[in-house]
């Protein structure tokens, strides 16, 4: 997969090549390529903002400048995303389907944002990662392209994305490993059991505890099995320790 990062601070994006990220980019499975906006100033001292028509505090990006870097990279397969906090709030589904395209574009804003008129011409899609505002769009969009790289085949493992929190709308059940003992703790018996029928009810009752006592929301949104209705029933109907 190809990732296009329309950014003003292309630096940032360092961090992109550690880790399992940094092991795609070396196999060859992604390609980020960094695009920095100011290269395409026409001013002579590559000034890329301007006051906002009407007033107010800030600076914005001029749609020239923006435009004419989107158009250095674009293609027919390319799906542009400005990452803002106006947009639709980033899920684990939305993951999936643009791990799905072959090439996409971010498009990171700066200062008070983007020319409007720029936004409505070349992007296809807002994303916001939360309910907040950051200095720019750059964080975002390595957000992005570190959830969506997941799903490419050969990143990482297929079945380490199969039972992950929120894959299959629950939260991940608890995880352990050796020592067997820790500070006094020992880990569950059934794990060591080897009855994989067993752990496997077991980490599913575990997936829905913590489900529904951290984010209970999330059940009203995935489709229970009658034995897992029955799971969380139990669950509900326990008796707190006094």
């Amino acid at each position: 997969m190809l990732f296009d990062v329309l950014t003003l601070f292309p630096e940032m994006f360092e961090c992109l090549n550690k880790s399992v990220i940094g092991k795609a980019k070396e196999k060859g499975l992604i390609n980020i390529n960094l695009i920095n906006i100011r290269d395409f100033s026409k001013d002579k001292h590559k000034k890329v903002d301007d006051t906002p028509y009407g007033g107010g505090a800030g600076m914005v990006l001029m749609p020239d400048v923006v435009y004419d870097a989107y158009k250095s990279v674009d293609s027919e397969e390319a799906k542009v995303i400005y990452m803002s906090p106006k947009g639709k709030k980033l899920n684990q589904s939305k993951i999936k389907e643009l791990s799905k395209h072959k090439h996409l574009i971010f498009l990171c804003g700066h200062y008070e944002g983007v020319d409007q008129r720029v936004i409505d011409k070349i992007v296809d899609e807002e994303i916001s990662i939360g309910d907040y505002v950051l200095t720019g769009g750059e964080i975002p969009a390595m957000v992005l392209i570190d959830s969506v790289s997941r799903y490419i085949q050969g990143v990482i493992k297929d079945d380490s994305t199969k039972e992950e929190s929120f894959s299959q709308g629950l939260l991940e059940y608890p995880q352990y490993t050796r020592p067997e003992i820790f500070e006094g703790q020992k880990i569950p018996k059934v794990l060591l059991s080897g009855h994989h029928q067993n752990i496997d009810k077991w980490r599913k009752e575990q997936s829905l505890r913590i489900t529904l006592n951290k984010r209970p929301e999330l059940l009203k949104e995935v489709k229970l099995s009658e034995d897992d209705k029955k799971i969380l029933d139990k669950i509900c109907n326990e008796v707190p320790n006094e």
